[in-house]
């Protein structure tokens, strides 16, 4: 009787089958399952945010397809199989937890996440020898912007390039905030204030991380609570004849109320 990875992997097979496999299936490449494959990573974190064990499982599955069928174009291509990425994340695992497969003792989460990270330096700084790497290199394009600062900023703080106290995280964000301000006082030119907004957003990621929060999660859970809101919001006014018959201060009021009811939960 076969696994349930093996029936998978079958599956997988049959679908990309180029006499009997599905039409759709047989066109996809590496590039164009790029769009799925975040869309199912991002629906995994909204079933975890939505407390859904249920939800959590199937989209862990449509995520697991992801990597199979990556790993079927792959074998097509003579490239690699399932079985060497199991491989490959099985062996970085082992190496990179000497403290539970040789003989390393921690003494701590802390101390292991920095044992973790010096030996992810290690080996970085092994194949930089031949690739001559720089420090911020392998940090993902395709990650979110958000996540992609901060890891940037992790990577730079590795190396002593970081602020000492959030002290100085906060004056950085006050000062961009004025070098928005400043360009919003001549007429708006598209490019610098880009640049500005961008910077803006890059300091209170900084701030983020110096509050040891995660800016992806703090902004989804903005996200949230404004639906949430907005929502309050329409069911009020549309009572009232919607949002064309409401004034800006109708919209203010509902929209506290909205706020006022989350503090009472």
């Amino acid at each position: 009787m076969s696994s349930p990875i093996d029936e998978l992997l079958d599956i997988m097979q049959r679908l990309r089958d180029p006499e009997s496999g599905c039409p759709w299936d047989l066109q996809q490449t590496f590039q164009s399952l790029i769009p799925h494959t975040l869309e199912e990573a991002y629906e995994v974190a909204e079933a975890i945010e939505n407390d859904a064990a249920d939800e959590l499982a199937d989209e862990l599955g449509d995520l697991l397809f992801q990597v199979v069928f990556y790993a079927r174009i792959a074998e097509e291509d003579g490239l690699f199989d399932f079985a060497r990425i199991c491989r490959n994340i099985s062996d970085k695992l082992i190496r990179r937890h000497p403290h539970v497969f040789a003989n390393e003792k921690v003494a701590s989460i802390a101390e292991q996440s920095e044992a973790w990270e010096r030996l992810k330096t290690l080996e970085r700084a092994e194949k930089s020898v031949a690739e001559k790497n720089r420090i911020l290199d392998g940090v993902s394009h395709a990650l979110p912007a958000l996540t992609r600062a901060l890891k940037l900023q992790k990577r730079a703080a590795r190396v002593g390039f970081d602020w000492p106290d959030i002290q100085g995280v906060l004056a950085k964000v006050q000062e961009e905030i004025v070098e928005v301000e400043a360009e919003l006082e001549e007429p708006v030119a598209v490019d610098r204030m880009q640049h500005e907004i961008g910077d803006l957003l890059f300091a209170v990621v900084n701030l983020a991380r110096h509050t040891d929060m995660d800016p992806e999660t703090a902004l989804r859970q903005a996200n949230r609570r404004f639906e949430s809101r907005f929502a309050h919001v329409e069911d009020v006014l549309s009572r009232q004849g919607g949002f064309a018959q409401a004034s800006l201060d109708e919209m203010e009021v509902a929209w506290q109320k909205a706020r006022d009811n989350e503090k009472c939960k």
